[in-house]
């Protein structure tokens, strides 16, 4: 499994995060999870978890938000994969998501995860 693309996933909801640990495993992938953005822009700074994908949540609780989260990534290093998981936050995406980014919108499929993170590192960015 050391092959496998990590992903960092942040998502503040325990049964989510394990649900999307779970697809993105089935689909070849290795999930290192955290709660809040806080966590993740720590995370993702050390750079010791060798993360190439953020996979994130819009509403995060307190703290920045997964829009803002990915912004803050994308200033560190541009062009960096990015898939948005909501299920309120969608009509947001086109104004306040990166450019290249994916949206899945809850509730999805497994396969539909795994998918959408392959796409990203597949073809690069491709457009919003």
């Amino acid at each position: 499994m050391s092959d496998a693309v990590r992903v960092l996933v942040v998502e503040d909801e325990a049964l989510i995060a394990s649900f999307v640990e779970d697809a993105l495993s089935d689909g070849g992938f290795e999930a290192c999870s955290v709660h809040s953005g806080k966590e993740a822009m720590s995370t993702f700074c050390d750079g010791r978890e060798g993360c190439r994908v953020l996979l994130t949540d819009i509403n995060l609780g307190d703290g920045i938000s997964g829009w803002e989260l990915a912004r803050q990534i994308r200033e560190i290093t541009p062009g960096f994969p990015v898939v948005y998981m909501t299920s309120a936050s969608a009509p947001d995406w086109q104004s306040q998501g990166v450019d290249g980014s994916v949206l899945i919108q809850k509730p999805f499929a497994p396969a539909q995860l795994a998918a959408a993170v392959s796409q990203l590192l597949d073809t690069g960015a491709s457009p919003a």
